[in-house]
């Protein structure tokens, strides 16, 4: 009877060790890279084989390092997974659609699956297919993941992409085993990262909750002990100071998910938010850390053991090998796109005492960066367009990076505007002229005044311009009065009633233009304004409104807001005798196109 006993002891105890074993899981994550390849900023003073030595972050380099060191720790229980806009933002964009460059290196530095974010349809579906045909033709990338995506029936401009989908290059969602775990992985697009993925068309997205509802249920029936859910979406603070936003929405409502990895937002969270017992992180942007979510598993339960951001910066080895790949596509960008326009990627432009930037969830109307970039798409469309502009303007949006004091580079000053692309060979989206009379010009400062109060991204900047607003005013009544600056710098008020037809030239990149046709939509019909030619005639499509800066020659030549700021700076004083243009001290303090009174 005694040996009996024993033997259900022993037995008892085995069980319940086995009841109580946990199983971890290693989550490394990072969101919105942008393409951003190498350190920044400024990125002259990066030097990834080195440490100690600089200020500058991120770099696929030292992220190569950071994970190669974590995964080598208990590689089995490890997954590496981005939460989209991986592409788009540096000058290495231009070359992917023919090389395919990143995603075959982020396959060798680790990745297991990739989601794609709104960036990544920059180009358009045609193009992003391309991109990730050319990544394929050269070697292996980590697996695509998309699962609200919808294809056009009748629209054959997305079957390219539509085919990706069909091949499984890119999936709605993907199961990988790792520690004995079977981990399903899924993604989305959040509503506003749809609403500002405008070139998708005719791609469009389900809604992000129905879509995830549905993956979940697929996941758990295919027996998937922990389902984490790439969303770019984001997060944010509320009023209160509670965080809100699309995925926190996500983890209120669809059960079963056990890990939201977010992005879009650009949020820097220092530990994940916990909804429901959903564990929801983010990294930040650029690259400039890497999350490390460890996780528990036992009896069927998840529990969120240990996070940290892994700072991305000069105290981090960077790998050798990573390195010397990046450094051989530099020199692929500076023969194919710098060397043609007379630049050289490495070359000092200009140089910044101090700190120029434009914070989205900051204060927007106190930037100093706005102000300088508008002057600068005025001065160049004045000299070198023989029409010239009265009013230039660039949206907060559109402003993707800050100037940090130093010497400022070809990449360091494309990063700040980055986005699109046009007809030419040249990346950055084509700059725009079309025509409004004084009250159209009003209603679109009115219009735009009132939407950059719930989305900062539409706040815009001007030059050319003074105009006086009155805060106490109603709605579009806002808008008192609007001076043009004439060619020896003082200003004339011009008349902002529906009678005068005088028509005034404003000049943008093409992708903001093309919502001021939308405004009649945005203010639900109460405003209806009409994009014109110099002539009066309505411009119906913003491709005919692109200024051709030399009707000469065969085709359009396009104007890029980078190459403007670019040409802006080298007008500028070399004040410490250099020989390299310093900016301009008076962009120190904010120049200001909207003055508040109470008129």
């Amino acid at each position: 009877m005694r040996k009996i006993l024993i033997f259900l002891f022993l037995i008892m105890s085995v069980n319940s060790q086995a009841a109580e074993e946990k199983k971890k899981l290693v989550i490394l994550h990072t969101n919105d890279l942008h393409s951003r390849l190498t350190g920044f900023s400024p990125e002259s003073d990066y030097s990834p084989l080195t440490i100690n030595n600089d200020a500058t972050c991120g770099g696929f380099s030292r992220i190569a390092a950071i994970l190669g060191r974590e995964r080598s720790e208990d590689e089995e229980a490890t997954l590496v997974l981005d939460a989209g806009d991986c592409l788009m933002g540096t000058l290495f964009q231009a070359i992917e659609p023919t090389d395919g460059f990143q995603l075959r290196l982020m396959q060798k530095m680790g990745y297991d699956a990739v989601a794609i974010g709104n960036h990544e349809f920059d180009l358009g579906p045609a193009q992003l297919a391309r991109i990730i045909n050319s990544s394929l033709n050269r070697g292996s990338i980590p697996q695509l993941l998309l699962g609200n995506a919808e294809f056009d029936s009748v629209d054959d401009s997305d079957n390219s992409l539509q085919e990706l989908f069909a091949r499984g290059v890119i999936g709605p969602w993907m199961i990988l085993t790792r520690n004995d775990l079977r981990i399903g992985i899924f993604s989305l697009l959040g509503s506003v990262a749809a609403e500002n993925a405008a070139f998708a068309k005719p791609v469009s997205f389900s809604k992000q909750i129905t879509a995830a509802g549905k993956i979940v249920d697929e996941l758990t029936a295919e027996g998937c002990d922990i389902i984490i859910c790439l969303s770019h979406s984001g997060v944010g603070m509320d009023k209160k100071g509670r965080w809100s936003g699309e995925d926190v929405k996500l983890a209120q409502k669809v059960k079963g998910i056990d890990v939201i990895i977010s992005g879009h937002t650009h949020t820097q969270l220092s530990k994940p938010i916990m909804v429901n017992g959903v564990a929801v992180v983010q990294t930040g942007e650029y690259g400039r850390n890497v999350g490390k979510l460890t996780l528990g598993f036992s009896e069927g339960k998840v529990t969120v053991d240990d996070y940290e951001l892994i700072a991305v910066d000069d105290s981090v080895m960077g790998d050798a090998g990573t390195d010397m790949l990046i450094e051989e596509k530099k020199e692929l960008v500076n023969e194919t796109i710098l060397m043609p326009l007379g630049l050289e990627y490495d070359k000092p432009v200009a140089e910044a005492g101090y700190l120029l930037e434009c914070n989205e969830s900051g204060d927007v109307v106190e930037s100093n960066l706005g102000p300088l970039v508008a002057d600068a798409i005025r001065n160049y469309v004045n000299v070198n367009d023989r029409t010239g502009t009265d009013i230039a303007m660039v949206a907060v949006g559109v402003i993707r990076d800050r100037i940090v004091p130093g010497l400022q580079t070809a990449p360091d000053i494309f990063r700040i505007m980055s986005m699109g692309s046009g007809k030419d060979a040249v990346p950055g989206y084509p700059l725009a002229r079309i025509f409004l009379t004084g009250k159209e010009l009003k209603n679109i400062l009115g219009i735009l005044l009132l939407s950059s109060k719930s989305t900062p991204a539409n706040y815009c900047y001007y030059s050319g311009l003074k105009a006086e607003i009155n805060p106490r005013k109603f709605l579009m009544g806002k808008v008192v009065s609007i001076s043009l600056q004439n060619p020896d710098g003082s200003f004339r008020e011009i008349n902002l009633s529906g009678k005068d037809r005088t028509l005034y030239s404003v000049t943008a990149n093409a992708y903001m233009l093309q919502y001021v046709g939308l405004i009649k939509k945005m203010s639900f019909g109460l405003l209806n304004i009409v994009p014109k030619d110099q002539e009066g005639n309505p411009v119906t499509d913003m491709e005919m409104a692109i200024i051709d800066l030399d009707p000469e020659m065969d085709g359009i030549q396009e104007g890029k807001e980078w190459i403007a700021v670019m040409e802006f700076l080298k007008t500028m004083k070399d004040t410490n005798g250099n020989m390299i243009p310093d900016i301009d001290s008076r962009y120190t303090t904010p120049q200001k196109a909207l003055v508040t009174t109470e008129k």
